[in-house]
């Protein structure tokens, strides 16, 4: 067993290895729900249902009038591909070692390092593939981006316009279902410099497409609130109503496609989700663990609409969404998942975040949210926000820096550019939701810092933290020599007379069978014998095996 989830030996479940060992009967089909999962990215709650009046959101509001609202929901961390590793396994970025964005920048856009793909703790796999070994057909259109690569095991279909209709009669779905326009980079307005960032032409080749998407008046740059991190401008002001454009486009992409789900009777037999993948894509969201950065709509309808226009206040960490959506689908819920059921865990009293390396610039802190609080603590000598090449495209982060230049910054502004960042951040959301006033060293909440600082170790030492190892040292632990590990081939046994069991050598590996390459199917429980396949298998963040033939006539018995 893995050093992070042997520091959450409670966490564990011992000998979870789908690959070699059945998963038993599955419950009913009948029994169980689809569930389809919309999300956008790089969005805070800007919707009119999160009591946001600028926000022109209709088909949004209107499922949240028919489901379940949480307020207070959050991501594992500020930036996608962290998030989405810890979204798509119910496990922290920092427990698996994917918590520097992006792995394959490492050693790129790094000043060291090699690129790779992070390994987790052979344990773990992600929900989609949980669901499938329960019986559901998966589908993602089609973003993953998870840093242990792109296992062929977790979907059945993972492409542009995965469709779920392709799946067997009568058999139950998951879907996952991206949509792009609030992406930081649709921010960037029309006539953007090509030289300031490399991937500026092909941006404004897809951003010309979101602009021609959107038939409606365009949000008046007068009406938008400004926070006091930002200084008060026409620019700033024109940016901040863009991104309320993109949301009322992305608004529209939902709205088509909950039409679609209605003409097709989903929201009679499905449970329907939508969330974002973290913060703000605009500057101060955006790679920190602020509100900001981490806090996300999440509105979950239900086929009988139980708890319709219900608005929730509990906790909510991102890791909980795979136990949740497991529990739904009556498959096991692994003991490793650290996250909780949403409809019937109890709450927790704190919430837990992070940041590290952000493309070229190494970074690290950890946060610790109670429903009130918010504690921050940072690792580095670097500025709250340092100067990062993809993030200085964006209008408000150039007049941002221009102005500092210049001098015409308030006090509060200024400290998020100069630096170092101090060690310690305390915020008291509820009196202060902008999070600008730091309450760290005040000796009135003494007692507060110090239950936080308290927590924060804790969950340090409990989840096994590899960011407190260097990069390059994490990496050398995961790729030995620096080379990526090859995965085991398919080997096959009788376990009894016409069962065949597969597994391969690699420990945590996943298998796939059927097909003219062997990824066809989830190998989940023995097989009947049959006529000679294809098998193949993986671990996350391995290269896969080559695939091989089983040939059931020629197996030795186990």
């Amino acid at each position: 067993m893995s050093r992070a989830l042997a520091a959450l030996a409670p966490l564990l479940l011992a000998g979870c290895a789908m690959s070699a060992q059945p998963a038993g009967v599955a419950p009913p089909v009948a029994a169980r729900p689809n569930i389809i999962l919309i999300t956008a990215e790089d969005l805070s709650p800007r919707f009119g249902a999160y009591g946001d009046t600028v926000a022109v959101t209709p088909n949004i509001d209107r499922l949240a009038a028919e489901g379940v609202s949480f307020m207070r929901a959050f991501t594992t961390a500020g930036v996608c591909a962290p998030s989405r590793s810890a979204l798509i396994t119910g496990v922290h970025q920092e427990t698996l070692g994917t918590m520097h964005m992006r792995t394959r920048d490492f050693g790129t856009k790094s000043k060291d390092g090699t690129p790779y793909e992070a390994v987790p703790p052979a344990e773990v796999k992600a929900f989609p593939e949980l669901l499938r070994a329960a019986g559901y057909f998966t589908i993602n259109d089609q973003k993953t981006d998870y840093q242990f690569g792109n296992p062929f095991t977790v979907w059945d279909q993972n492409r542009d316009g995965a469709d779920w209709n392709a799946r067997r009669s009568g058999q139950p779905f998951f879907a996952m279902i991206n949509h792009e326009h609030t992406h930081e980079s649709r921010t960037w307005p029309p006539g953007t410099d090509p030289a300031l960032h490399s991937s500026v032409p092909n941006v404004m080749k897809q951003n010309a497409r979101l602009d021609a998407e959107k038939n409606f008046a365009p949000t008046d740059p007068a009406i938008v609130r400004v926070p006091p991190y930002y200084p008060d401008t026409p620019i700033v002001r024109a940016n901040i109503a863009r991104q309320y454009d993109n949301v009322r486009a992305m608004d529209a992409a939902v709205g088509r496609l909950l039409d679609r789900l209605r003409t097709e009777g989903r929201f009679d037999d499905s449970i329907i989700i939508f969330m974002t993948d973290h913060g703000d894509g605009l500057p101060r969201g955006k790679r920190t663990i602020f509100d900001s950065g981490t806090q996300v709509p999440l509105i979950v309808r239900f086929p009988d609409k139980r708890g319709a226009g219900t608005k929730r206040d509990d906790l909510v960490s991102a890791v909980d969404l795979a136990p949740t959506l497991l529990h739904w689908a009556k498959a096991p819920v692994p003991k490793w998942i650290q996250g909780r059921d949403l409809f019937g865990g109890k709450a927790p009293q704190a919430i837990f975040m992070g940041g590290d390396r952000f493309d070229e610039v190494t970074q690290r802190f950890r946060g610790v949210r109670e429903a009130r609080f918010h504690y921050i603590r940072y690792f580095s000598d670097l500025p709250v926000i340092p100067s990062l090449a993809y993030q200085n495209v964006n209008p408000i982060m150039r007049e941002w820096r221009r102005m500092l230049a210049a001098g015409g910054l308030t006090p509060v502004q200024r400290s998020y550019l100069e630096g170092p960042a101090p060690r310690e951040l305390l915020f008291d959301t509820a009196a202060d939701p902008d999070e600008v006033t730091n309450l760290a060293g005040d000796p009135r909440y003494a007692d507060v810092q110090k239950r936080l600082a308290a927590r924060l170790d804790t969950w340090i030492a409990a989840s096994g933290d590899q960011g407190r190892d260097s990069e390059a040292v994490m990496v050398a632990r995961m790729w030995p020599g620096g080379k990526q590990p090859a995965t085991a081939p398919v080997t096959a046994c009788r376990i009894a007379p016409g069962k065949l069991r597969l597994q391969s050598a690699t420990p945590g590996a996943s298998i796939g069978w059927g097909g003219t390459d062997g990824k066809a199917n989830l190998y989940a429980a023995p097989l009947a014998e049959g006529a000679p396949f294809m098998a193949a298998a993986i671990r996350y963040g391995y290269s896969a095996s080559a695939a091989v033939t089983i040939d059931p006539a020629r197996v030795p018995r186990c």
